[in-house]
């Protein structure tokens, strides 16, 4: 866990335009800045920064929040995974809490392991452009390729030397560890002497999420029939495989606004695609996509489209893998490229946009697909087509989700009709492997209470997010006034002896939270700032701006979030000081608790009379009247403050 205090660092550190700044080009309006949505295709500048606010808000698609929710929504990062980004953008060291030693070592190897990637590359790219070995074979075999340089720099690709340890002496002399060194895949001890272990090879790096190089892979030039086409990295603490697509750094943001990723098996596939325009591409590396993976792409998108080689490998290569996708509740296409040829080849044949046209036009269902082939493999012998009926219906089975049943349905109807039987009797075999699955399951009741947990989790969630989307009703919009003071106004003097923060908690006991605010969140909000103040700490909005949970951050930002503000050019207009918010805040404070107030004696009145209703003490009918005058003198009392009418 990051400590409070390195939280509470990045979050005094941060500028919000400088944020969104990195990503989009944003230009000066007034006092906000204005840009084109990063979330939305649109060409009317609709996206709006208020560095006042340190919030951000689109018009056009409604997408808002701040800056540590901008990445986690822009680049898919975790709330953690956002605040480590922050705080290597303001050189800010971070310090975690309840750090084993084992951990500390890993997270020391981790870094290490970063550095001499970095390091790598480096040394790789000047090989590539600034060597003659490298400019007579490595680049000119790339250009012949038909990579443009720009790509090339794009991707950081660059040569290993074929010296067999001219990577190895310049990292030793950097003074870099030999045992990371060799952790690394960079290099190998042979013969007691540390050898470079990609010489003569083309060098692929590969990125994480965050850009950092976690490994590379390396592709032979000449010809070798000794030696393998490609070398990875081999899996350390920063490069596992199984996690990892290439590409997936640089076509993030192509995936998320075009909502597809097309999947292509090799590294130059990716490259060549990039330098077409066609972005939202990620590579395999030729491998069977694993959960990790899956689970990667459905951070951006829910619309996978494999394209592979047309040949039998290339399908083959294709299916492995399609069940766990399906199970992900991915909706998976497929298109396969002609004539022998890898998409790397066939965008530069074809050009780029006859090969999107081409994409278009030629993605298949994979289910769908793989029945059909299997169907023709089959031919009329009955006894692989009861197979095919078999595995085709353990495939649907794997689409489990609640919310994916409409589809398993669809495919259940069309498989039924191209296969000739009974829809129902599919149906029954479907449902037969979802329940043999459910059985062999361990510990299937603990299985059962969690997936009930988790329902339960999301209809909360959807209620809070249905309450920020909305309007709010009336009662509520009061309760957020409240709240919003508090945020905006708390630290503010009241009078001599207390701040407003004080003057609101003086109006508002504890029981009037439970009683009056439905919203569970805005008492979660109230409470954290009285604790917060009670222990001297002076809470602002941004101790919730950027609160850990996402429910409370949200309700704060579009408490913030107001289209009204008070434009500059007033002043040329009107004469004398032109009041603002800030100005005036003892009246709001005092407004909003009153209308607060209203609905607290209101339903004080009404339940005073339901007991009035009920009672036939006479003594406590007397009483009841009594309590209802009182009441209903000190609702005029402050209906004539505010200047309002009270209707029955």
């Amino acid at each position: 866990m990051i400590s409070k205090e390195t939280i509470q660092l990045i979050q005094n550190s941060i500028k919000i335009e400088e944020i969104v700044g990195s990503f989009v080009n944003l230009k000066r309006r007034g006092s906000n800045l204005l840009g084109l949505c990063p979330f939305h295709n649109e060409k009317s500048p609709s996206f709006t920064v208020s560095p006042a606010k340190e919030i951000y808000k689109c018009f056009g698609c409604g997408k808002s929040g701040n800056s540590i929710g901008f990445l986690m929504d822009l680049e898919k990062y975790s709330y953690v995974e956002a605040l480590k980004w922050l705080a290597n953008k303001y050189n800010i060291g971070v310090e975690e809490t309840e750090t084993t030693p084992e951990l500390k070592l890993y997270q020391q190897s981790s870094d290490s392991l970063f550095i001499i990637n970095n390091f790598g590359q480096k040394f790789f790219s000047e090989a590539l452009f600034e060597t003659e070995e490298g400019q007579d074979i490595a680049l000119s075999y790339l250009k012949e390729r038909g990579f443009r340089e720009d790509i090339i720099k794009k991707f950081q690709l660059g040569y290993n030397p074929e010296t067999g340890d001219s990577f190895a002496k310049a990292a030793v002399v950097s003074q870099f560890n030999p045992e990371l060194l060799q952790k690394s895949g960079l290099v190998v001890l042979r013969d007691e002497k540390l050898r470079d272990n990609y010489r003569g090879r083309i060098i692929f790096p590969i990125h994480n999420q965050s850009g950092k190089i976690s490994g590379f892979g390396a592709r032979l030039i000449k010809k070798n029939d000794k030696a393998p086409k490609y070398i990875n990295t081999p899996e350390n603490e920063i490069y596992v495989k199984s996690k990892i697509l290439y590409g997936s750094y640089f076509a993030r943001m192509a995936i998320d606004k075009a909502d597809e990723c097309l999947l292509v098996e090799g590294y130059t596939d990716v490259v060549s695609l990039h330098q077409a325009g066609v972005e939202n591409v990620v590579a395999s590396g030729g491998t069977s996509l694993t959960p990790d993976q899956l689970r990667l792409i459905k951070k951006y998108t829910n619309n996978l489209t494999i394209i592979y080689d047309g040949d039998g490998a290339g399908i083959k290569a294709a299916v492995r893998g399609m069940d766990l996708a399906l199970e992900e509740g991915l909706d998976v296409k497929l298109v396969l490229i002609p004539d022998n040829e890898d998409p790397d080849s066939y965008v530069n044949k074809i050009g780029p946009s006859a090969f999107k046209a081409f994409i278009d036009l030629n993605k298949k269902d994979f289910v769908i697909f793989q029945l059909g082939l299997s169907l023709k493999e089959a031919g009329t012998d009955s006894v692989k087509k009861s197979a095919i009926v078999n595995r085709i219906a353990e495939t649907i089975s794997k689409i489990t989700k609640a919310e994916h049943f409409t589809k398993r349905q669809d495919y259940i109807q069309q498989v039924s009709e191209m296969l000739k039987i009974e829809e129902a009797g599919l149906n029954d075999l479907v449902n037969k492997f979802i329940r043999e699955k459910i059985q062999k399951e361990d510990n299937r009741e603990q299985t059962n209470i969690i997936l009930k947990k988790e329902d339960e989790l999301s209809q909360v969630q959807k209620s809070e997010g249905d309450k920020l989307d909305s309007l709010f009703n009336k009662d509520e919009f009061q309760e957020r006034a409240i709240v919003r003071s508090l945020l905006e106004f708390g630290l503010k003097k009241w009078n001599e002896e207390i701040t407003v923060a004080e003057y609101i908690f003086e109006q508002m006991d504890e029981n009037d939270l439970v009683v009056m605010i439905e919203n569970t969140v805005l008492i979660k909000i109230i409470n954290n700032y009285r604790d917060l103040f009670s222990r001297g700490e002076n809470p602002t909005k941004n101790d919730f701006l950027y609160f850990e949970d996402e429910i409370v951050s949200r309700l704060v930002i579009s408490l913030m979030d107001t289209q009204t503000e008070i434009s500059s050019r007033w002043k040329e207009h009107l004469e004398g000081e032109i009041l603002t918010r800030n100005d005036l805040f003892k009246e709001e404070v005092t407004s909003t608790l009153s209308y607060f107030k209203l609905r607290k004696i209101k339903k004080l009145i009404d339940e005073n009379q339901k007991e009035l209703e009920k009672s036939i003490d006479e003594a406590d009918q007397f009483l009841f009247l009594k309590t209802h005058v009182e009441l209903k003198m000190e609702e005029q009392l402050i209906t004539k403050r505010l200047g309002t009418v009270i209707f029955k």
